[in-house]
């Protein structure tokens, strides 16, 4: 996504620390982490998603002169933070998860190091490009494996909170398999696969039923997509069939109708007998209208003659889970591991990895948490992707990031799979890790001595 969002998009804290970093000279190197303090009710997993907007997004912060020139008319700031943030551009590194991967509560997706005023200011936009992204994709996840083997499409635009979250949201969706969106700018800037039909209002706007889908196909004669259930669905159903027969001889075959409302899984059988007598058994059913990932799975334990699902609001919004306990936290400073101690949110010190066994039948067998400098069994989950502010090669295609969450989602064990559950994964804490926490906790009472 080629447009970059002004640096003023953030929290005023981050201006005020960095105000007061800058007067105090503390300018040393910091490493962050980000990551989710615990997953969201009905989810067993998380997998991650936005790590190239994070990348674009650091790559690219510059304040304008006009930033500046407001900054200096509100009054607020200093002449040494104006003067800094003037020049200012990210010089840190990252390490990361890749897009795609699988991930559970307190796992690192993120590490940022670099000089503290830098590593704090861009702490906001991070923390709101990832979590949406990876909170979508989970959300996709989900679906995905609710229907095994048919078409999804993201449907969810416009009820999406604001543009850029929809543009997101398509692109976090069709990472987890969703075969396409209806955003058309998704197309143009991700180049992921467009589905369209048509509204009611196309059907409302002819005087006949017959006529709207007569004209809808001829107008776009490639594998049309017609709407059924204006008035009567099964009325139009028998209309699509006498349709077909009438196209047939001017080359142009009905792909499919579409369904959205009433009891779809009723409807469904109903129009595939319609159709299958009718002599076009190769036309399609795809359903719409308030689905999400547990009705999805009623409709495909039915058995319903579906080929296909559009899925919108429940998508785009992650309705029943619309946010993560995301967290951005101080690791290290000036060369020594920090730790967190608020109740409830007590955070592991230091530079950590993530290490995952895989059992002998593929599966994910269980992750250790540990330091960055440990050597742990296990493959390490966090890689190198940034360094003096560079990425360090080419960003993978979404093609690439698509087929790594394909393997990560079979990879899963069968438990986690499931979309009610209460099945734990095993993440445990490197006895290294847990020293470190112990050390950091002394100097913090040590330090409460010192006047």
């Amino acid at each position: 996504m080629s447009r970059q969002v002004s640096p003023l998009l953030t929290d005023l804290y981050q201006l005020n620390m960095i105000q007061a970093y800058l007067d105090c000279g503390e300018t040393q190197d910091a490493t962050f982490e980000l990551f989710v303090r615990k997953l969201p009710s009905r989810r067993q997993f998380l997998l991650a998603a936005g790590l190239e907007q994070a990348l674009e997004y650091l790559e690219n912060i510059r304040f304008a002169p006009e930033d500046i020139d407001w900054l200096a008319k509100t009054g607020k700031f200093k002449q040494n933070l104006l003067d800094y943030l003037r020049s200012f551009e990210f010089t840190g590194e990252v390490h990361a998860m890749k897009e795609g991967t699988i991930f559970f509560g307190n796992e690192p997706i993120l590490r940022i190091t670099a000089p503290l005023p830098q590593a704090q200011l861009v702490e906001t936009r991070l923390i709101n490009l990832l979590q949406f992204q990876t909170l979508i994709a989970t959300k996709a996840s989900r679906i995905v494996l609710a229907a095994p083997g048919k078409l999804l499409v993201d449907f969810g635009l416009r009820r999406a909170h604001g543009s850029e979250a929809g543009l997101l949201a398509a692109r976090a969706s069709y990472i987890c398999g969703f075969a396409g969106t209806a955003t058309v700018l998704a197309e143009k800037e991700f180049g992921i696969p467009t589905y369209g039909t048509m509204a009611h209002s196309y059907v409302q706007a002819h005087d006949n039923e017959m006529t709207a889908f007569e004209h809808f196909a001829r107008s776009r004669p490639n594998q049309p997509t017609l709407l059924i259930d204006s008035y009567d669905t099964l009325k139009a159903a028998h209309k699509v069939v006498a349709l077909s027969k009438k196209l047939k001889s001017d080359g142009i075959t009905i792909g499919a109708v579409r369904i959205d409302s009433g009891d779809v899984i009723t409807l469904s059988r109903q129009v595939r007998q319609i159709l299958d007598a009718g002599g076009v058994p190769d036309i399609k059913i795809f359903v719409s209208g308030g689905l999400e990932e547990d009705s999805i799975s009623s409709i495909v334990a039915a058995a319903a003659p579906i080929d296909g699902f559009g899925v919108g609001t429940t998508l785009t919004t992650s309705s029943d889970a619309p946010s993560l306990d995301c967290a951005y936290k101080l690791e290290e400073y000036g060369g020594r591991a920090r730790r967190k101690r608020s109740a409830g949110k007590v955070t592991w010190p230091g530079s950590k990895q993530v290490f995952r066994k895989i059992a002998g039948n593929g599966r994910m067998a269980g992750d250790t948490l540990a330091r960055v400098d440990e050597t742990v069994d296990g493959e390490p989950l966090i890689h190198p992707v940034m360094s003096a502010g560079k990425r360090l090669s080419a960003p993978p295609t979404l093609t690439q990031i698509r087929e790594h969450a394909a393997r990560e989602l079979e990879r899963l064990p069968p438990p986690l799979r499931k979309l009610d559950t209460t099945a734990y994964y095993n993440v445990t804490v490197s006895p290294a890790l847990t020293r470190l926490a112990d050390e950091v906790d002394r100097w913090l009472i040590k330090q409460e001595h010192v006047l």
